[in-house]
């Protein structure tokens, strides 16, 4: 009796119970198929990076004594579904069972069960060991409140993980420390020197581009930095865990042009196709804490990311699916202006927020929530063409915690499901946690005028224009009150410079 395994390409667990064991009457396939790399336009770092860890994943599991099939991109047998190269596959070595863990991405779960209940061959579907909740706990924990917390969802995962608690009550007395790690860079104290492995893929990438798929962004193939093993993993966590969290908080929300990465991890990668557990992250850094090599502010703040909104966004994500990623509450239509592709924009902080993004398929979540999303949602981008552009470009990007981030905390196309606010500024915040607006070649200061900074117009016009959904919401209230004490002459030069924004967008 012969059983095929599949293994997708953000399921690169080593640690699986699937492999504590070999049986020469499992086999294992991975693919690398244009179904995967064409759904959307993917940042070509993206398709290098999973292609090479499932290569070298599939050599690891082959010199441990297990029987893999590897499906590469240029295979001429390779059928580029998924489904179809499961039953070439599943005949060609006489399987009478197939077996897949659980994908994360509604479209591969959808496809992988009604491939299931079509299928002759008995098919199973199995966890992925991977996440500390399962789909189902925000919606039975919330039962049926309107809204939703994602605080209260994250108090209610330490408390079943006994992370960072004093029993029941959190350590230092306090859940949440998100008020102290909110400063800005100014060049001191300098970022630990980026030691991840560098591995030239010059040949894959030649292989990947013969087969035809197309991509955007800078490969850096001959000296691509992320990790395509758990081993490259573990080291890169260490190294955060050894020279970087204890800064982590105090500079999250950081932005400067000198350092595009500051004191982030730049773990999400590993994380997001599996190579690291959640866990083991959490727990490292909840040690260091305890061995007073990181503050506790610091500490909560990145073990709220992994325990808190990484679960959260993927508790929201599988209650709102399908349709979720359709929504449009604002009705926001207009397409990305090009220089999203080329990141040649005037705009000094969008210049280096995407040129960055195109650079090394990675931004960290202000660069991502207040420049680039900031931006989008104040110009009436169409929330579809943001989330596709978010999901190719970013490494970390799968549609189970992008879509989320992208359409609800950063677009708020769900109508509030997941933020309380619309996530919008002015120049202002842009200029207090960056140095962007330095030499910039708009005035940070100005609403109107040839040389005023888009932001300002467009961010007073989004509420005007607005009104009707937000002026009751107390988090808005400010905005509001600064509005109304605007004469309207003002209000119509704000909304003339505005739309002359919007209608401009390629030459800003």
């Amino acid at each position: 009796m012969t059983t095929l395994r599949l293994i997708l390409g953000d399921q690169l667990n080593t640690q699986h119970s699937w492999f504590r064991q070999t049986d020469p009457s499992i086999h294992y396939v991975f693919m690398e198929v244009r179904q995967e790399t064409d759904y959307v336009l993917h940042h070509a770092q993206k398709v290098i990076a999973i292609f090479a860890a499932m290569r070298q994943m599939a050599k690891t599991l082959t010199a441990s004594g297990h029987v893999v099939h590897y499906l590469s991109i240029d295979d001429p047998h390779n059928t580029h579904s998924i489904t179809e190269n499961l039953l070439a596959l599943a005949a060609q070595i006489n399987a009478s069972a197939i077996q897949y863990q659980a994908p994360d991405e509604w479209r591969l779960e959808h496809e992988l069960r009604l491939f299931a209940s079509d299928c002759r061959l008995t098919v199973q579907r199995v966890e992925s060991e991977h996440f500390l909740s399962e789909r189902e706990m925000a919606p039975a924990l919330f039962g049926k409140r309107k809204r939703w917390l994602m605080e209260h969802f994250y108090r209610a995962m330490r408390q079943r993980h006994a992370i960072l608690m004093d029993g029941n009550k959190p350590v230092g007395g306090q859940w949440n420390y998100d008020a102290e790690n909110r400063k800005a860079w100014s060049g001191t104290p300098r970022p630990a020197p980026d030691q991840r492995t560098r591995h030239d893929h010059s040949s894959l990438w030649r292989t990947i581009q013969a087969a035809g798929v197309q991509t955007f962004g800078h490969p850096d193939a001959q000296a691509l930095a992320w990790p395509i093993d758990r081993t490259e993993a573990l080291a890169q966590l260490t190294h955060f865990i050894d020279h970087v969290l204890a800064l982590f908080g105090d500079y999250q929300d950081a932005m400067h042009t000198e350092e595009p990465f500051l004191f982030h991890s730049l773990l999400s990668f590993a994380l997001n196709t599996k190579m690291l557990h959640p866990l083991e992250v959490i727990e490292a850094a909840q040690t260091a804490w305890r061995d007073g090599r990181a503050p506790l502010a610091a500490t909560e703040g990145f073990i709220r990311q992994i325990l808190g909104w990484r679960e959260y966004v993927r508790a929201v994500y599988w209650h709102t699916m399908p349709g979720y990623t359709e929504r449009n509450g604002l009705g926001h239509q207009r397409e990305l202006p090009a220089w999203f592709w080329t990141g040649q924009t005037r705009m000094q902080c969008l210049a280096k927020s995407i040129g960055q993004s195109l650079e090394s398929a990675y931004a960290h979540h202000i660069q991502r929530l207040m420049v680039i999303g900031n931006f989008a949602l104040l110009a009436g981008l169409s929330p579809q063409a943001v989330h596709r552009w978010y999901l190719g470009v970013y490494i970390d990007a799968f549609e189970w915690v992008e879509a989320p981030n992208t359409l609800g905390m950063s677009q708020y196309a769900d109508q509030g499901l997941l933020a309380t606010k619309p996530y919008v500024s002015s120049a202002a915040y842009i200029k207090r946690m960056s140095n962007y607006c330095k030499g910039c070649h708009y005035d940070h200061k100005a609403r109107i005028g040839a040389n005023a900074c888009p932001f300002n117009s467009l961010y007073w016009d989004f509420y005007a224009r607005h009104a009707d959904t937000f002026a009751k919401n107390p988090r808005i209230g400010m905005a509001y009150r600064q509005l109304a004490k605007m004469t309207q002459e003002q209000r119509q030069d704000i909304g003339e410079q505005a739309m002359f924004w919007r209608d401009n967008l390629d030459h800003l």
